[in-house]
């Protein structure tokens, strides 16, 4: 199973997945803000989203796991 992990410490502004959906390598998962900047999260390869861990207004640290893919 792979882990889609916060690559920086920010708040969840928006979650593009839900577990059951069908993913592509590339495509954006969820999208957080930090320093006032919005960092897309994408999925590194195909498969299937297994669990969605945060929700909108979330605070994450780095390498928190945000998403789990299988």
């Amino acid at each position: 199973m792979q882990e889609v992990k916060a690559s920086m410490a920010g708040t969840v502004l928006n979650v593009m997945v839900a577990e059951g959906d069908s993913i592509t390598s590339g495509q954006e998962l969820v999208m957080l803000e930090s320093m006032k900047m919005e960092i897309p999260i994408e999925g590194v390869e195909e498969g299937t989203v297994a669990e969605v861990n945060v929700a909108i207004g979330d605070f994450v640290n780095e390498g928190d796991v945000l998403v789990k893919i299988k």
